[in-house]
């Protein structure tokens, strides 16, 4: 059986939070969101898992510790991208190989059952790579899924870099992907940092993937919460209601 493994980005300080922890120890329903995206990893039937830290990465170390599994971490000493982050678990990646998800720390809705029916494609099309998308009514500010003419993916572009055409498309990246680990290592060290964050983003790993002949994909989540993140307490507070909500309560 193929080996799975997954990493999770939890480097962010998330200034806007007012908060002295990481934002992924904010906490929906009384439960760091970290907790939401490590159950969903689990729940998949995910046993090796990687936390990148970094700001305060001792608070995220503590939390890890309570928990009745074991969880690798890697420190992330300067946020410089989400390919940066990844770079940073090299040794997680060579160790482990098979396919790997990676998946944003932020994220409570990204659920089992989109992590497992991404994979399902990402595996049944042979794909370098997969991204989850979700079709969203408001996609200001985020990447763009372009797909060519049989629907498979063409591009992920980010907003500021999309056309008037491209920013009509309503379909996102969530920020979570399925790898072939050696194939994104194959990759994952030509990512450029020539942008104007002056940044390495994990979907120029797709875009190099593409230029090599291999196969990508996206698959879209069912629910469009699967991309909900919280930048500030007020986003907070909407995530809890949405998980109240959800659950009747």
């Amino acid at each position: 059986m193929n080996r799975l493994s997954a990493i999770i980005l939890a480097g962010g300080e998330g200034k806007r939070m007012k908060s002295d922890k990481p934002k992924t120890l904010s906490e929906v329903l009384g439960r760091p969101i970290l907790n939401w995206v490590l159950t969903a990893v689990k729940d998949s039937g995910i046993d090796n898992i990687c936390v990148v830290t970094g700001y305060k990465k001792e608070y995220i170390e503590e939390y890890l510790k309570t928990l009745p599994y074991p969880v690798e971490t890697t420190f992330q000493s300067e946020r410089l991208g989400t390919g940066h982050a990844v770079m940073t678990a090299k040794d997680f990646l060579t160790k482990n190989g098979g396919d790997v998800i990676i998946l944003n720390g932020d994220t409570p809705f990204m659920d089992s059952k989109t992590i497992k029916n991404s994979l399902e494609q990402h595996k049944h099309s042979k794909s370098s790579a997969t991204v989850i998308s979700a079709k969203i009514d408001d996609p200001t500010g985020y990447g763009r899924i372009v797909r060519d003419e049989n629907g498979g993916l063409r591009a992920i572009v980010e907003h500021k870099d999309a056309d008037e055409e491209t920013l009509k498309i309503n379909e996102i990246n969530s920020g979570g992907y399925w790898f072939n680990s050696e194939d994104l290592l194959s990759v994952l060290y030509k990512i450029k940092s020539n942008n104007k964050a002056g940044e390495y983003y994990l979907p120029d790993a797709i875009k190099l993937l593409l230029e090599k002949g291999k196969n990508a994909g996206a698959y879209t989540a069912e629910s469009s919460d699967a991309v909900l993140g919280a930048n500030d307490p007020q986003q907070l507070l909407e995530l809890n209601q949405i998980a109240k909500s959800r659950l009747g309560i």
